[in-house]
């Protein structure tokens, strides 16, 4: 198992743009980078040994960072709330709090600027799993929200081809906290679907 960290490119003023990536004993790759605590790709060994990237993302920063709406928030740590708050307003004991909007007259993914679009401070896990935590304080009053918020998010490859997520958050005060990640998974070549006792459940061929 291990941890390497590179560059990913600067934003636009300047700040720089750290990758890390994950690799395991059998050779599976997971890359993250700091910008939104984004997941960038996640390459998996395939039947002819070698590695199939089995999600959606960009090779560069750019990508990440277009205005024009080509990066529907790929890989990125959703928050502080996932989805939409109608007309952008909720209520907490009464009090009334009006959040920015950036969907129509909705507030989306943690509005403006949310936890997808700011860098996150990185630390790497030790040598007994490849691991990377990500935190980020969101102060009181940041996209209308209440609270100062502290969200902690890691990573983890594990030796049996796993991605484990996990995540945590403190606030001083009562909020709306629903955080999320937005992976898009390209799954390739999938076989008809096998029909499960009570669900559907794809099978994907690599």
């Amino acid at each position: 198992m291990s941890v390497h960290k590179e560059s990913f490119g600067q934003l636009d003023d300047g700040t720089s743009v750290q990758k890390f990536i994950l690799t395991n004993k059998n050779g599976m790759v997971v890359e993250l980078i700091d910008y939104g605590a984004t997941i960038v790709a996640i390459k998996v060994p395939n039947k002819d040994k070698s590695l199939t990237d089995v999600t959606l993302g960009f090779d560069n920063i750019g990508g990440y960072l277009s205005k024009s709406g080509k990066n529907p928030y790929f890989g990125a740590l959703i928050g502080r709330v996932g989805n939409r708050i109608a007309n952008g307003k909720f209520k907490i004991d009464g009090q009334e709090y009006t959040l920015a909007q950036n969907n129509g007259t909705n507030s989306l993914h943690g509005g403006l600027i949310g936890f997808d679009k700011v860098i996150w401070n990185a630390s790497i896990g030790d040598d007994l799993e490849a691991s990377v935590t990500f935190t980020k304080v969101s102060k009181d009053g940041h996209e209308g929200y209440p609270g100062d918020l502290v969200t902690n998010v890691t990573y983890v490859l594990t030796d049996d081809n796993g991605l484990e997520l996990n995540m945590k958050a403190m606030t001083s005060t009562p909020t709306l906290v629903n955080l999320t990640n937005h992976v898009y998974f390209n799954l390739g070549k999938i076989r008809p679907i096998q029909k499960c006792e009570k669900s559907r459940q794809i099978v994907a061929s690599f």
